[in-house]
């Protein structure tokens, strides 16, 4: 089993990004197949031929995105509910 959560940005780990809820978009291909990306992280995108490849897809592309965004040190979006929760008054 590969050991993920071994890179952290301040408190924040790799773990705690792909534990948040990101917004999927995903869409049918004319030619066949699906077209997926994350709204949240500027090109993170994928394709497959089903909808279960194509989440599949998305979720690896993700975890790239994210592991790369961790070790280059840059800032990482957040998904809107996640935002949302930090602007809140407790």
């Amino acid at each position: 089993m590969k050991k993920r959560n071994n890179i952290t940005c301040g408190k924040k780990n790799l773990d705690y990004y792909l534990k948040l809820p990101y917004t999927v978009i995903m869409v049918p291909e004319e030619a066949g197949g699906f077209f997926a990306n994350i709204k949240e992280l500027p090109g993170c995108m994928t394709q497959g031929e089903t909808i279960d490849e194509t989440l599949k897809n998305i979720e690896e592309a993700k975890y790239l995105w994210l592991k790369t965004a961790l070790e280059m040190k840059l800032d990482i979006p957040l998904p809107p509910l996640v935002l949302d929760t930090i602007k809140s008054p407790v």
